[in-house]
């Protein structure tokens, strides 16, 4: 399909329900009349993919009807990057059987001719996702209380899932063996040098030091690769499911725990580095209770410097988006955030010396 042809349709919320309801009959086996779409609406958040909401209700003709409250997660269409919505649904069915907390995942298609880009279909949980709710407003007092130890358990789980799982043949052979910490800094710098608008002679010391300090991965484990808080559905109990697979790797188990303490999804908190809800002490105490292997702290210290650095990488994108042309007050203001990532290594630099 071309991009006009996407253009002309995706802007139409009916042309996607009808589209929807065609695909969900296909796949349900069942007759259109017998399928039911309803309540499509789009949803906010899905910074880099389309999320909508839907009610469907598929009535067999020989079976018990089903209700199904489910989430749309699509590519933009037109646009193309280097993940893939059918290995994030593979992931999220592979998540689900080692126990972790996900939605259920429901169909997927990598046609785009079926909605105009690649996507999948998966249940609606119900639930907060938005951090600064989570440590401000007094109905998430126990949720806070417990979150330390429910992301340490979870994670422990994350990081038993089958690498080698028939199913995420995909994801071994994009991650051919495990990316080190050396690999990680080389692939994050070399981004920063071919997007920065200007010299960041912070981010050129902070890759030295970096270097110098990267661990030797012990492990091959399915890293989630953004666990953070953002990423979390909760509700007053506590997690209620992760998301945002997107860009799971195999790698060292220990980045996921240093990118969950990274400064930035503390959200003013400082005192609670885990998410501005916990201590890393709580977190690797749940951590290992759980089944996790023993972290190293040094280890821990140095994937928590480098989610900083590639959080840098991430800002000089968002700057280099709107620098390019893009007029976005949003992307202009991550773009300025690029200082705050510095400050950071500045600190972890110092305190490291």
């Amino acid at each position: 399909m071309s991009d006009a042809g996407v253009r002309a349709w995706s802007s139409s919320p009916e042309e996607l329900r009808s589209r929807l309801h065609a695909f969900i009959a296909d796949r349900s086996g069942v007759a259109p009349q017998r399928v039911r779409v309803k309540a499509l609406q789009p949803m906010a958040g899905g910074a880099s993919r389309e999320l909508w909401s839907l009610d469907v209700e598929i009535d067999p003709p020989d079976a018990v009807a089903q209700r199904l409250e489910l989430v749309l997660r699509r590519d933009p269409p037109g646009r193309s990057d280097d993940s893939d919505r059918t290995l994030e649904f593979r992931l999220l069915k592979a998540a689900a059987d080692a126990g972790v907390r996900v939605p259920r995942v429901h169909w997927c298609s990598a046609d785009a001719a079926v909605l105009g880009s690649p996507f999948f279909l998966m249940d609606r949980v119900a639930g907060e996702t938005i951090p600064r709710r989570l440590l401000r407003d007094p109905e998430y007092a126990v949720a806070r209380a417990a979150m330390t130890a429910q992301l340490g358990e979870i994670l422990a789980r994350v990081h038993r899932i089958d690498p080698d799982h028939p199913d995420l043949e995909d994801l071994a052979s994009a991650s051919s063996g495990v990316e080190s910490g050396r690999g990680s800094v080389e692939r994050i710098a070399e981004g920063i040098r071919t997007l920065q608008a200007e010299p960041h002679p912070v981010l050129d010391l902070a890759e030295r030091w970096l270097l110098a300090r990267a661990p030797e991965p012990k492990q091959r484990v399915v890293v989630h690769g953004d666990y953070r808080v953002g990423n979390v559905i909760f509700d007053a109990t506590g997690v209620r499911a992760i998301l945002d697979w997107e860009i799971s790797h195999l790698g060292d188990p220990v980045e996921d725990l240093g990118w969950l303490c990274v400064r930035a999804w503390r959200f003013g908190n400082d005192a609670l580095p885990v998410g501005g809800v916990g201590t890393r002490e709580e977190l690797i105490r749940a951590y290992q209770e759980a089944g996790g292997e023993p972290v190293d702290r040094e280890a821990l210290r140095f994937w928590e410097a480098c989610g900083n650095f590639k959080l840098a990488l991430v800002f000089i994108q968002q700057a280099r988006v709107f620098l390019d042309g893009v007029p976005s007050v949003e992307l202009a203001s991550l773009g300025r955030r690029i200082a705050e990532t510095e400050d950071e290594l500045l600190n972890f630099m110092e305190e490291g010396t």
